[in-house]
């Protein structure tokens, strides 16, 4: 799945096929459905973590200088049998009026980086220097992953509160967030100077997409509840406990995510299809099991685990939570009839093809728990993430080539009227203020001139109103040198009309067009739960959350993470007192 179907000579070779029959490229690709997408096996956070369990990783603290207020910096030591690693903290002092999760803040409770080698004295000046001012910084090329995160004020404080009188915190209070820090940046591949992906390509540490960057925030989960620890100590003295270690589990890191995240899936579309078409893969091998009496038996249980999950899930967002409660309400009926109906599928092809009436949320759940079911099957995709970016048209090739190819794969983009105003209502812009993308309604608002080339459904479709006017015996090439306007589109529709499932089929200009669809999409694939959109174009999510602790043996079934259940334990409150 890694070759380069552009060069292709015979444009009447079809891509692979990963149908089964019933998904297709224009299931699979549909916009809506990408964005109802959850964490499976596959997902980045699920794949880095069973390499930490299964090479046996370790971390240590190697510095932890706060004062009593928890301001300074820490470093942990990150061991693997590769290479040497070091994640480096730095605890700011931070105003209320100061905290502000948009790109073009200039101060955050914590920044840090994930870096490559030793820390020498000399290098960590330059850290200390830098790390704090983010991309303002000269950071070092050692320096891998850069990020920074604010406190969950609210959280933070009631969870450091609680351990200092010798509390455990209320549950309930954690429910409405999740975590303790919230990231609202997390760079890596050579941004801002700092390390470059190229040479990770053949590193067996961090060779895949986004791995250092979930690495780093791996390990501030680590420090988040370090943190709390030593906070209540340093305000309870000897009244103080430790954080429950299933509290510890249940609380990941939080993410921030708006529109910035929404360009990526549409500028790196053999990274996106080369994604998509790996969780798919893996989805078919077990689409092919017949169902048998123990996976069936295991498939309840997740349903039931996921019933559980989405009644605690707690969003501000109506329709995410009218999303979330036909989720219940469908599974728990599914849930209710399943040892019986279950009886008249062979195999789990039919069971999801059975159930395709399901909302597009529901549907992507019991995907999520299908592939739960046959772990040896699923993990053998893991490693196929990476892709070719190259977009490239074969030689040779005449433009009734490429009206095929879009006949055949852009139908989706060539069956929309773009001279109707609600299909080319937005149009994508970068603000120079806030120095993210935006959107702004054209002919409404000013921005249009500098409008961001992310219209691939309305260039598809005037690359094929173009071609039908040309000659269909001309070569594509000659084509391109008299209409260098239609170079860069028709590669990308020739290359990606040869991959497995080729572009995502949204019109990102239409009136109803939902952002929030491609932020769901890509926050799926790192791992993400609990989905907390804002409005239609930021979402707040969690990773790591439910996920063992660095020090633990690593269970790897912790999808759809459930409220900690303390009332069993005597009192139900206390903890460890901290030494």
């Amino acid at each position: 799945m890694n070759m380069v179907y552009a060069n292709n000579e015979n444009s009447n070779v079809k891509p692979p096929s990963l149908s089964t029959g019933f998904r297709t490229r224009d299931v699979i690709m549909n916009a809506e459905r990408l964005g109802a997408m959850h964490q499976t096996r596959i997902s980045f956070v699920r794949t880095l973590l069973r390499k930490v369990d299964k090479e046996k990783w370790t971390l240590s603290t190697h510095l932890w200088d706060l004062d009593e207020q928890g301001y300074g910096k820490v470093i942990y030591r990150l061991n693997t049998p590769e290479h040497l690693y070091h994640l480096v903290v730095f605890c700011n002092e931070l105003a209320d009026e100061e905290r502000n999760d948009r790109v073009i803040a200039q101060k955050w409770d914590v920044t840090f980086g994930l870096v490559f080698g030793e820390i020498g004295e000399e290098l960590l000046d330059n850290l200390q220097a830098n790390v704090p001012l983010q991309e303002a910084g000269r950071n070092s090329n050692m320096v891998m992953v850069l990020a920074r995160a604010n406190k969950s004020v609210r959280v933070f404080d009631h969870i450091v509160s609680s351990l200092a009188i010798g509390r455990q915190p209320d549950v309930d209070v954690l429910s409405q967030v999740g975590y303790i820090l919230r990231t609202t940046a997390v760079y890596g591949n050579g941004k801002f100077g700092i390390y470059d992906f190229k040479p990770l390509e053949h590193s067996e540490d961090f060779d895949q997409s986004f791995r250092a960057q979930m690495c780093a925030v791996y390990l501030l989960r680590e420090f988040s509840l370090d943190w709390v620890d030593y906070l209540a100590k340093q305000k309870g003295g000897s009244n103080a406990v430790t954080l429950h270690p299933e509290i510890k589990r249940y609380l990941g890191i939080g993410n921030a995510t708006g529109l910035g995240m929404a360009p990526y899936l549409i500028n790196h579309p053999c990274v996106v299809d080369q994604w998509l078409a790996t969780r798919e893969e893996a989805l078919q091998a077990t689409l092919v099991c017949q169902v048998e009496p123990k996976e069936t038996a295991h498939f309840a249980s997740l349903i039931k685990r996921a019933i559980q999950h989405f009644s605690e899930i707690v969003t501000i967002n109506e329709q995410q939570i009218k999303l979330n409660e036909a989720v219940v309400t469908e599974l728990t009926v599914l849930q209710n009839n399943l040892m019986i109906s279950i009886n008249n599928y062979a195999t789990w092809a039919e069971f999801l093809q059975d159930h395709d009436y399901l909302s597009f949320e529901s549907q992507e759940v019991i995907i999520s728990c299908l592939m739960e079911l046959y772990p040896e099957r699923v993990d053998a995709s893991q490693k196929k993430v990476n892709a070719d970016e190259a977009l490239l048209l074969p030689k040779g090739k005449v433009i009734q080539d490429l009206i095929d190819v879009l006949e055949l794969y852009y139908q989706w983009a060539m069956d929309i009227d773009f001279s109707q105003p609600e299909n080319s209502y937005w149009f994508w812009y970068r603000s120079v203020d806030k120095e993210e993308p935006r959107m702004g309604v054209r002919g409404q608002e000013p921005g249009a001139d500098r409008e961001l080339a992310l219209d691939i459904a309305r260039q598809a479709n005037r690359l094929y109103l173009a071609l039908k006017q040309a000659n269909a015996q001309q070569l594509i090439s000659e084509f391109t040198l008299n209409q260098p306007k239609y170079r860069s589109i028709a590669r990308r529709v020739w290359t990606m009309g040869h991959k497995p499932l080729g572009d995502i089929q949204m019109n990102v200009l239409h009136k109803t067009a939902l952002p929030m669809h491609l932020l769901r999409c890509k926050l799926s694939m790192f791992g993400a739960t609990k989905f907390d959109p804002r409005s239609d174009r930021w979402v707040r999510i969690t990773l790591f959350q439910g996920a063992p602790l660095f020090a633990e043996v690593h269970s790897d079934e912790w999808l759809f993470p459930l409220l900690p259940d303390l009332s069993t334990e005597q009192g139900g409150l206390t903890h460890d007192r901290i030494a």
